[in-house]
């Protein structure tokens, strides 16, 4: 057992006894000098799992996995100065994604701030746009502060999303102590549910509606009961339409939206244009039913969410602030289906799309999405699978998956800045064995998220290398010029091996799809340390073979 050492400062004892009494037990530490009171507090104390991450911003990713995976607050704590500047990429993802963060911050005292003092910038309110909650200790401690830090944490809990907490010392601050000479006063507010009744007039709109569009975004694994599922599976005026982090599957959804919608005719828009449509889960990847439902809007748009519903489509109509599971348990009715042809127009359509995917899938030459149909037939089961954003979780949307798959992104703010870092955070917590899927600008960018001694040893990386930003060359506006290829796609000729070296991991790179076959099933079966494939795509091929995809459906 520990030693219990307790920083002589009262106002770090107050931090950390607090954190224990609400049980916050993961704390990732970036390490400096003027948050010393609590790195020796929380580091020399029982009840605290702590991580040193150096990398600022790769700590506040690290942070987010953990917190992702345990669904419970995770703190992040710095330094003065810049350091707390490069946890606001993880903040704004934890706070488009609900998912509770903690940032403790060290500060000096105001009296150093705006005096010309190093390390000194303002901190209080930084993040003021994407918090929930905002502590501004003063410097002593007192029954006000305790009151700021315990409202901080219960915001993060309840309002699923990212709080910080200014904590400004005065030196001496590495003096400690066997015995505490603070002791918090710590509340706990009193918090009534919030009884939800669905109001009658919406059940009978739901049963009377003949086109019933329900489109899911990001949930974790097993949000939905399954008595729910097969009620809407059961319901032919009811089209589901999955995003692949929805982690959500029945034989009768549609998970790979864009080869349902993207070619279809005005009369099949007319047709799929719904009469209700209900919505719940994070963010959307598919940027073609985005498309399609703003140009055919729903008559009505219903999104369920506890905490904030989004204006999508531009014509929200009902945010109804409850759970899944309690909005279903309210709304459906199994002896009440309405007659309809919507759902099974939909599939036979769909079925004729999956046809001529297979067809395309076996024609095509190696490359970025002849990757991904490997890798969705070849994928071990039962993984938790993370995936970068830009190029590679929109491939995955075209693609199958084994539905014991479960299938992480970083969708708050869909940027490619943590992902790495975010993945190895989840797999830390999440005991699965963890495999993530990123595109090489991705991987190179978070390149810093190999500087971390808790990798298990079953983490896996799957690059795919096309040495480029090669979203750009699907994106409107792409031209084959000097200033494209420098500027935005940002060609270059960088691999992994030397960073897989250097941070020991097993390395093994691919040219083709032969070779791809060949070291295929060593690289799943080998668990000795953290490994990763880099697989070199043709840089130049990639957007044909995709664009053609859409036409040929």
């Amino acid at each position: 057992m520990k030693a219990n050492l307790y920083p002589k400062i009262p106002l770090a004892q107050a931090v950390i006894e607090i954190f224990r009494q609400k049980e916050i037990q993961h704390i990732v530490i970036s390490p400096g000098s003027r948050n010393a009171p609590l790195t020796m507090g929380f580091t020399n104390q029982e009840g605290f799992t702590c991580y040193s991450i150096a990398d600022e911003r790769c700590a506040a990713f690290f942070a987010l996995g953990l917190a992702q995976q345990l669904q419970k607050p995770v703190a992040v704590v710095c330094t003065s100065g810049s350091a707390v500047l490069n946890y606001y990429p993880a903040v704004a993802e934890a706070f488009y994604s609900q998912i509770p963060l903690l940032i403790v911050s060290a500060d000096r005292p105001k009296s150093k701030i705006d005096i010309g003092d190093g390390q000194t910038i303002r901190q209080e309110n930084v993040f003021a746009n994407h918090i929930v909650f905002s502590a501004n200790l003063s410097e002593n401690a007192s029954m006000q502060n305790d009151n700021l830090i315990v409202s901080a944490i219960e915001s993060a809990i309840l309002q699923k999303g990212p709080v910080h907490i200014n904590v400004p010392f005065e030196e001496p601050l590495y003096e400690t102590l066997l015995e505490p000479t603070y002791v918090p006063k710590v509340t706990t507010s009193a918090i009534e549910d919030a009884e939800f009744t669905l109001d009658a007039k919406f059940i009978s709109e739901w049963q009377l509606a003949k086109k019933k569009l329900i489109l899911v975004g990001e949930l974790l694994p097993n949000a939905i009961e399954q008595k729910y599922i097969d009620s809407l599976a059961e319901d032919k005026s009811v089209l589901v339409l999955l995003e692949k982090t929805s982690n959500l599957h029945h034989p009768s959804f549609i998970d790979r939206i864009d080869t349902l919608v993207s070619t279809f005719s005005e009369e099949e828009k007319l047709n799929f244009q719904p009469d209700i449509l209900l919505t719940f889960g994070g963010m959307v990847v598919s940027k073609r039913i985005k498309s399609l439902l703003r140009n055919y809007q729903p008559k009505q748009h219903w999104h369920i969410d506890e905490i904030r519903a989004y204006d999508t489509f531009g014509c929200l109509s009902n945010h109804f602030k409850t759970s899944i599971s309690e909005f279903f348990k309210q709304l459906l009715n199994d002896e009440l289906k309405t007659s309809s042809s919507y759902q099974s127009h939909f599939h036979t359509i769909w079925k004729d799309r999956l046809v001529k995917h297979e067809k395309y899938m076996s024609e095509i030459s190696f490359s970025d999405f002849k990757v991904f149909d490997f890798l969705s037939r070849h994928l071990p089961e039962n993984i938790q699978l993370q995936v970068s954003n830009s190029s590679p979780i929109r491939y995955l949307q075209l693609v199958p998956c084994n539905k014991t798959i479960e299938v992480f992104c970083n969708r708050g703010t869909s940027g490619i800045d943590g992902s790495t870092s975010t993945a190895i955070g989840a797999s830390v917590a999440n005991k699965k064995p963890t495999i993530l899927i990123t595109g090489d600008i991705s991987f190179l960018y978070d390149s810093n998220a190999l500087w971390n001694n808790y990798i298990p040893k079953n983490f896996k990386i799957i690059l795919i290398n096309n040495s480029g930003g090669g979203i750009f060359r699907i994106l409107p506006g792409h031209q084959e010029t000097e200033t494209f290829n420098t500027f935005f796609e940002t060609s270059h000729q960088l691999t992994a091996e030397h960073l897989a070296k250097m941070f020991a991991f097993e390395y093994t790179s691919v040219q083709n799809e032969t070779e791809l076959h060949s070291i295929w099933d060593s690289f799943i079966s080998n668990e000795n340390k953290p490994s990763i494939l880099e697989i070199f795509t043709p840089e130049k091929i990639n957007d044909i073979v995709l664009l053609d995809y859409f036409k040929k459906l």
